[in-house]
């Protein structure tokens, strides 16, 4: 798989302004902001589409 923008940001590939990051996700200043405040926040897993999340993952709100 050739990896998204996404992908290359939580790899390190390009580095984001980082403003938060955990296990799961990272949190980064949008580099074309529309608000004041405007922060990205990902999870570091790789999600092609919501088909690929199951139940569990969406909290049980299939």
């Amino acid at each position: 798989m050739t990896y998204c923008l996404f992908c290359k940001m939580v790899n390190g590939d390009i580095q984001p302004d980082v403003v938060f990051e955990s296990d799961d996700v990272l949190a980064f200043h949008d580099i074309d902001p529309k608000a004041p405040v405007h922060i990205l926040i990902i999870p570091k897993r790789h999600i092609s589409t919501l088909n690929d999340l199951d139940e569990a993952e969406l909290g049980g709100q299939l």
